[in-house]
């Protein structure tokens, strides 16, 4: 069901002294000594698909594989029904998931979990930067995901790695001594 098609089938064939095409495998031998055979062989459907850069990918472990790069980062999205934008926004991946029907799939602000079975197929593309944009697609509708690099010169973003502030103005330091350490 979650396997790429191929729009055609090559099958095997030899090419005979008159040129013309036999169907089947390796060339047969001629009884006729003056006759001359070519054991061309044509390649059969390749065994596993291939993607360069881009392409459509139906598969439910390779869809997993594919966005294996984006768990665990800040991810933008975009939810399109037919070619209207209806939610948009960005969170952290922390889930990808196959073969779980019990893990829904959701986009929040907050947490993005994805279950790969929740749609038909993966789409994606390599920007000019060599980033991925992924889109799932679903009936009519899918969901735009595309990585968001942290800018390490600009402090102001939301992204931006930060140093953890403890407000220790309502404490006050306290020193305790064991009995082994008392004075007379």
């Amino acid at each position: 069901m979650h396997n790429f098609i191929p729009t055609s089938r090559r099958r095997s064939a030899s090419i005979t002294g008159s040129g013309r095409p036999r169907e089947g495998g390796a060339a047969s031998r001629s009884t006729n000594p003056s006759s001359c055979e070519v054991g061309a062989h044509v390649a059969s459907d390749p065994p596993a698909k291939f993607f360069v850069n881009q392409g459509l990918v139906t598969s439910r472990t390779d869809v997993q594989h594919l966005l294996r790069p984006i768990l665990k980062q800040t991810v933008s999205y975009r939810f399109y029904r037919l070619r209207d934008l209806v939610a948009h926004g960005s969170g952290w991946v922390e889930r990808i998931v196959a073969e779980e029907p019990e893990v829904s799939t959701y986009f929040t602000p907050i947490a993005i979990t994805i279950n790969v079975d929740s749609f038909e197929h993966l789409e994606f593309e390599t920007r000019p930067d060599q980033l991925l944009v992924y889109t799932l697609v679903q009936g009519d509708e899918r969901v735009v995901i595309e990585f968001v690099p942290a800018e390490a010169d600009d402090e102001s973003s939301p992204m931006a790695p930060r140093q953890l502030e403890f407000d220790t103005s309502g404490f006050v330091q306290m020193e305790l001594l064991g009995l082994e350490g008392t004075e007379e």
